[in-house]
């Protein structure tokens, strides 16, 4: 599609990220639920695997949240946005996004686990930041990182094609 998205193309990519966010959000809440239940209670034996292994909530957020980014980049990329840009260039903005994201939503998460008093504190944090991730990732790549290449890939091309010989 050249030129501008009309309005339902909009909210129709709008949604289509919601969906596959939701998606990778499942694959985050089923591994960050893991591996927070499953976790073995090892001693760390320096400051980093301590960290990881008795933290309440940072190292399984981490390890979850990275599962879901390939996930959510590979899909989004492809379906919502529909870019043909140069795969190494997109990722490598969409881990700049994450280089502030990430340390950013691991230390107040931290802090929030912390603070709040029920068992189930982390799940709570969680939601909250898989929310805001999910809002501000979509505004991120939708105008930063996919800003001059959308609906380039051949599936767009195509549905182009098509919607133009409907109309003659």
């Amino acid at each position: 599609m050249s030129g501008t998205m009309s309005k339902k193309d909009n909210i129709l990519q709008a949604v289509k990220f919601a969906l596959f966010s939701a998606s990778a959000g499942v694959i985050q809440v089923v591994s960050f639920t893991l591996l927070n239940e499953l976790m073995p209670d090892v001693q760390g034996t320096n400051a980093f695997t301590k960290w990881f292994f008795e933290s309440e909530y940072g190292g399984c957020y981490l390890v979850a949240l990275i599962l879901s980014i390939l996930w959510n980049f590979t899909v989004n990329r492809k379906f919502t946005f529909k870019s043909a840009a140069n795969i190494p260039v997109a990722m490598l903005k969409v881990f700049g996004f994450y280089c502030v994201f990430t340390p950013v939503s691991v230390i107040l998460g931290e802090m929030a686990t912390q603070k709040i008093p029920f068992d189930f504190g982390e799940y709570i944090v969680l939601a909250v930041t898989m929310l805001s991730n999910m809002v501000l990732e979509f505004l991120y790549c939708r105008f930063v990182v996919y800003k001059n290449s959308m609906n380039t890939n051949s599936s767009a091309k195509k549905d182009e094609k098509e919607t133009s010989n409907a109309t003659n």
